[in-house]
């Protein structure tokens, strides 16, 4: 499981499986037992979430687009594509 970044006690990564064949590009972030899921492409955006309200989602998608070329980046080093 590649942590991408940790923000906030946050931890920002990818499973080591993401399906066959490979789901889009997207990140997890996880805190204690609240977890969400965001699509990078085609355009950021929360795909699931478990225990965050709505301010800290708005809060995370800023860091999913502040950070979404080293998440791009990140993921093709890991999955080659």
């Amino acid at each position: 499981m590649p942590i991408v970044l940790r923000y906030k006690g946050y931890s920002f990564f990818f499973f080591s499986n993401e399906g066959n064949p490979i789901e889009p590009l997207h990140i997890h972030v996880r805190k204690g037992d609240a977890i969400a899921k965001f699509w990078i492409k085609p355009a950021v955006g929360v795909a699931h979430s478990h225990g965050l309200n709505s301010n800290e989602l708005t809060e995370l998608l800023g860091i999913v687009e502040e950070n979404k070329k080293l998440i791009e980046r990140s993921w093709h080093e890991y999955f080659g594509d």
